[in-house]
């Protein structure tokens, strides 16, 4: 009984996501199916206790405040800050501004935990500048589309909020566990550029002007704002003075305030 059930519901759950009905309402199509025909339990008593279960946690909470943190940094001005603050330091490196499109999305990915604002935002400045330049058009997409990613993995991940609370898991261990991870992903894209630059001289801009010390300093000074939010939203997560809930509406708070949306 439980096998035929189990291949049953399965079949139809392929069924319902291969006609193109919506992930969510094939799993509610499938979960209903399953206790009609399979159980004897009250459908409408199971499935309102299951989804007042699953969505009544203050931890959730953090999800729609990092969203819309991640939304207000998507239309501030800091995209071009960092790439402002970034661009010194990456002109000299093989690969130079490419890179950009990597530290960008990493440090961006560590303030709003969403993917799809990391490309948006990240997107949004680079790849003009990257293609007025003379870059190549498809390693700048390729490392945009790829570092985008890392708003998956690096906190606050908006999806290892989801994870931790589907699993009852401490998201403040899973952002932990996700910094290592994320970091050497920075690494593997930036050495991939790098290489792929060194036997490829000829599809790389020259190199830009050189700029003193004191100049780089001093172009970091658009970078501050982005590492005050990084250090109040993460930094207070990880010293247990806030949890991910409190955590994102400080930066949601300073968002606005500071970052001019």
């Amino acid at each position: 009984m439980i096998i035929t059930a189990a291949i049953v519901l399965t079949l139809l759950l392929f069924v319902l996501l291969a006609v193109g009905v919506w992930v969510p309402l094939a799993l509610i199509g499938t979960a209903t199916a399953g206790l009609l025909f399979f159980t004897d339990a009250p459908m409408g008593q199971v499935l309102a206790t299951s989804i007042w279960g699953a969505s009544a946690k203050w931890s959730l909470a953090a999800l729609p405040l990092f969203i819309w943190m991640g939304e207000i940094l998507l239309r501030s001005r800091i995209s071009s800050d960092l790439f402002t603050g970034i661009l010194p330091w990456v002109s000299r490196i093989p690969g130079r501004l490419i890179h950009i499109n990597i530290l960008g999305s990493g440090v961006f990915a560590a303030v709003s935990g969403s993917s799809a604002a990391t490309c948006a935002t990240i997107g949004k400045i680079s790849l003009p500048e990257l293609k007025a330049r003379g870059y190549s058009e498809s390693l700048a997409i390729g490392t945009l589309a790829a570092s985008g990613t890392l708003g998956l993995l690096l906190p606050p991940s908006v999806i290892l909020i989801v994870y931790g609370v589907a699993v009852e898991e401490s998201i403040t261990r899973l952002f932990i566990a996700g910094i290592l991870p994320g970091l050497m992903m920075i690494a593997i894209f930036m050495a991939y550029v790098a290489l792929w630059s060194l036997f490829n001289p000829k599809k790389t801009p020259p190199a830009e002007p050189k700029t003193s010390f004191t100049e780089k300093l001093s172009q970091t000074k658009y970078l501050i704002p982005v590492a005050f939010l990084m250090v109040a939203v993460i930094g207070s997560i990880y010293a247990g003075i806030a949890s991910p809930t409190d955590a994102a509406a400080v930066g949601v708070l300073f968002s606005l305030i500071f970052l001019n949306p």
